[in-house]
């Protein structure tokens, strides 16, 4: 039987007395701010073990200050110790020294009986006073950085195992049960709010413990998921991987929030956005300036963001609703927005940008005149952030780059997991199928459709030239709708571009279409069982037409 537990389901061993306020503990737990002084208890001693060093010294100063003995464990307590901070070695509580490299320095009953003693028991009073074990109130752990050994190509099979955590788990998880008794710190964010709250209330409430709590168990939980994600893969010491890791026969996935989003892609839908916290991407870009960020917003910033880093040279693209209607190279990045905009101004109205370059004062100058909801880029010039400074409503992210290896889609039931497509083509690539062979200006222009075509939903056409869409037509039931539409979008004249299509044409109807439209060269995958027919219409037309042998449904 499956049991649904909700904080009120809870049995807290917190007591308050009868001299206390009459608050609930699930009020106590449910809204912090309502746990006064009389619910904080004292924090009279903690154990400081981490491997993130950030802030731990300040921290220390603090908990020093508040009257706090600290007790610390190796590089930890040799930093504190040099910094002037007093504070006493993990073996002069545990009587034992570190040991086996340090594998064994916590892991005694004077540390977890010290955390895990309920202090309203009776017996566990009794228990550790008999075997004079001090309370620990406060537990301040991070863990061996093990994702980040494990995602080094070179990492061996040793060192990948000898950042396995043990002692800090098993410290983060008894004080995470205890925590009615325990304060679990295990981020240096908290750092300066759970030493504020012990300088005002001299001690920390039952609703701060158990927030500090559930954090724990979510980063141990992920910390296991990392070790067996990684460790799932391999057969055996010194010995090949045993499957392909990007497909693992249990998908373990573990994200962290960074904030709610004021509604999902409609306002009737909740959201919000979690990072895979490589610090890469759109999810975790800075935001320099403007409006919060919607769901939609991100979407399409993941879009644009993704096509123009197809491109080496300077350029820029304008997503709406996940789709180019703009998209150019450039010598510099001013012409390469006016370029992109050329194409389709009518739909740019609204829409986000992406551009792979640092943005400059003359190109900012020139997108500001646009209404723009967001736009991505490596970065940004002071006098550019100073133009759009004038519009506080525009959205300016900073993002690092970084290429996903998988790619997931939630389905009813399950979820689908494929290979990111990265596939990239190069002029050698291409097999000629047509008498006419395209001329070095066409290949170019078919080389750089075939690009954006990869980032047009499916089915997809993309009428181009000279590194510059003119239409797009995106995402219909049928291909030669694609073919019609793209050039109905189109604002700039059509005769002497080429097309690209990102599967096959079933029928030569598509390519007559194209042919009609005025377009003089043509790229598509091939495979059809009509491609005799295909390309025989396309000798019939005057186009040359290249196959890749590679398709980018995009769905």
């Amino acid at each position: 039987m499956r049991m649904t537990w909700s904080l009120r389901n809870l049995k807290i061993r917190y007591k308050p007395s009868h001299e206390e306020t009459s608050l609930s503990q699930t009020e106590i737990l449910e809204t912090p701010s309502k746990a006064t002084a009389e619910h904080a208890k004292p924090v009279r001693r903690a154990i400081l073990s981490v491997t993130d060093k950030a802030g731990i010294v300040e921290f220390a100063c603090q908990l020093e200050k508040a009257g706090v003995e600290l007790v610390s464990t190796g590089g930890t307590a040799k930093l504190l110790r040099d910094a002037g901070v007093r504070v006493k070695d993990i073996s002069d509580l545990t009587g034992f020294p570190e040991m086996l490299d340090g594998r064994v320095k916590t892991l005694h009953p004077k540390v977890h009986g010290g955390i895990l003693h309920v202090r309203e028991n009776a017996a566990h009073r009794e228990a550790v006073k008999e075997h004079d074990i001090p309370a620990i109130d406060m537990v301040v752990v991070n863990l061996y950085a093990f994702e980040k050994t494990a995602a080094r190509s070179d990492v061996s099979f040793e060192a990948l195992i000898e950042n396995i955590d043990i002692g800090g788990p098993s410290m983060l998880r008894s004080a995470a049960k205890n925590f009615q008794d325990v304060a679990v710190v295990t981020s240096p964010s908290d750092y300066g709010s759970i030493a504020d709250e012990l300088y005002s209330t001299r001690g920390l409430s039952l609703a701060t413990k158990w927030s500090l709590a559930k954090k724990a168990f979510a980063i141990t939980a992920a910390y296991d998921s990392a070790i067996a994600s990684a460790l799932e893969t391999i057969a055996a010491p010194g010995q090949p991987p045993s499957r392909d890791p990007h497909f693992p026969s249990t998908l373990r996935l573990a994200f962290s929030k960074l904030k709610d989003l004021r509604y999902g892609e409609n306002p009737h839908q909740k959201a919000a956005v979690y990072s895979d916290c490589s610090n890469r991407g759109i999810a975790n870009a800075r935001q320099l300036q403007g409006k919060e960020l919607s769901y939609n917003n991100l979407v399409d910033l993941d879009a644009t963001w993704e096509l123009c880093r197809e491109f080496d040279e300077p350029m820029c693209a304008i997503i709406k609703h996940t789709n180019p209607c703009g998209a150019a190279t450039g010598p510099d990045i001013l012409t390469a927005y006016k370029r992109a905009l050329e194409a389709d101004p009518v739909s740019a109205f609204g829409g986000v940008i992406g551009i792979n370059r640092e943005i400059d004062e003359a190109a900012a100058e020139e997108i500001a005149k646009l209404f723009v909801e967001a736009i991505a880029a490596p970065t940004y010039s002071p006098a550019a952030l100073a133009r759009f400074a004038a519009k506080k409503n525009l959205r300016l992210l900073e993002v690092i780059a970084g290429q996903p290896k998988t790619v997931l889609k939630q389905v009813s039931g399950g979820m689908l997991l494929q290979d990111a497509d990265v596939h990239s083509l190069a002029p050698d690539d291409l097999k000629v199928v047509t008498k006419r062979q395209p001329t070095q200006e066409e290949m170019a222009a078919l080389l750089f459709a075939w690009k954006v075509c990869k980032h047009v939903k499916s089915n997809a056409i993309v009428y181009a030239r000279n590194g510059q869409v003119v239409g797009v037509g995106a995402g219909q039931m049928s291909r030669i709708d694609s073919c019609k539409i793209g050039a109905a979008k189109a604002v700039l004249p059509l005769n002497g571009t080429v097309a690209a299509s990102d599967a096959f044409f079933p029928f030569p109807d598509g390519v007559e279409e194209i042919a009609k439209a005025g377009a003089t060269a043509v790229v598509q995958p091939g495979g059809s069982v009509r491609d005799n027919e295909v390309v025989e219409a396309a000798d019939r037309l005057g186009l040359a037409m290249v196959l890749t042998g590679v398709r980018h449904f995009r769905h």
